[in-house]
């Protein structure tokens, strides 16, 4: 039975500490991100990994780092055999690091070295890979450089995005882990070198990344909707007002028309003209509206002939 200390913040951590809490291991403490403004109310919501712990009356801590000398007191008084850290959002200052007897590992979204750092669900879609995965790594201070324990490779579906690539991975993640701490100081001890000539990197995404550019190819922008979506959600503009597109696929009307112009508007979608062909939008959201399928949105307005994007 090893003594474990938890970090993650997000949805993506949540499955692993689940399936810690089902097993034979002690969780000394859970770690996750201070609780942030969300919503409309601008109100302090606790991340999903509290949540989590507070179900299970597990100690939280939420330090905004670890410069403080009592944050560290806490940490190496727990005397953890191990840190589990997934999605954590802070990184790891040495003293840290050293604290548990056997150093922390990380759970991480890529097949790594490709894909190291923030955002590696929706690079693999914005690159078109045709398959990701999730690493299991021992934590140093490079960003995502330390030796992997263990990985475990999956298909990319090409209609998924990137909520769904992260759905898939989240409880591969939480396997990978499990099967890894059955014996985990001999996987210590095998744990591989990354091939530094690999190295491909993840940076954090900006909401402006999603602004779509009508301009484009097809295949670029449909890779962008699926990879903006859940966040930060592919975006353009008509008559000034924001327009959001959830999901698209590829159009079968090639009509000629200028880039962002609608060429045509269904109840099976809203056919927007792009680069190198026509980009069919099935679920689009109004500002200050729902979401809406095609249909839907066709009862609120007749999209045909809008122009999309800045004037």
């Amino acid at each position: 039975m090893l003594k474990i200390i938890y970090a993650g913040t997000p949805e993506f951590a949540v499955p692993a500490l689940q399936a810690l809490l089902q097993s034979e291991h002690q969780l000394l403490a859970v770690y996750t991100q201070p609780d942030r403004p969300a919503g409309r109310g601008r109100k302090l919501q606790a991340s999903p990994v509290k949540a989590c712990a507070l179900e299970y009356d597990l100690p939280v801590y939420q330090p905004e780092n670890f410069r403080s000398a009592q944050d560290l007191d806490v940490l190496l008084g727990l005397k953890a055999d191990l840190m589990i850290v997934a999605a954590y959002g802070l990184l790891l200052p040495p003293t840290v690091l050293a604290a548990p007897r056997l150093g922390c590992i990380n759970i991480h979204a890529s097949l790594l070295p490709r894909w190291r750092g923030a955002s590696p669900i929706q690079q693999a879609i914005l690159a078109g890979d045709r398959h990701s995965g999730v690493t299991l790594m021992k934590i140093e201070q490079g960003l995502d450089s330390g030796a992997m324990i263990a990985s475990c490779s999956i298909e990319i579906d090409q209609g998924w995005s990137a909520g769904d690539l992260h759905d898939a991975l989240a409880p591969l993640g939480a396997g990978l882990l499990m099967e890894a701490l059955d014996d985990i100081e001999t996987a210590l001890q095998n744990a591989r070198a990354q091939d530094e000539t690999q190295v491909t990197y993840a940076p954090r995404l900006v909401k402006q990344q999603a602004e779509v550019d009508w301009e484009k190819p097809l295949q670029q922008l449909l890779r962008e909707v699926r990879a903006f979506n859940p966040w930060p959600v592919s975006y353009s503009f008509i008559e000034g007002q924001n327009l959001r597109l959830w999901r698209a696929q590829a159009g079968r009307h090639e009509t000629a028309g200028e880039p962002g112009e609608v060429v045509l508007h269904d109840k099976t979608g809203v056919y927007v003209r792009c680069g190198d062909g026509v980009l069919q939008v099935t679920e689009l959201q109004f500002a200050g509206r729902n979401r809406y399928d095609a249909a839907q949105a066709l009862n609120a307005r007749n999209l045909t002939a809008s122009r999309l994007g800045k004037v």
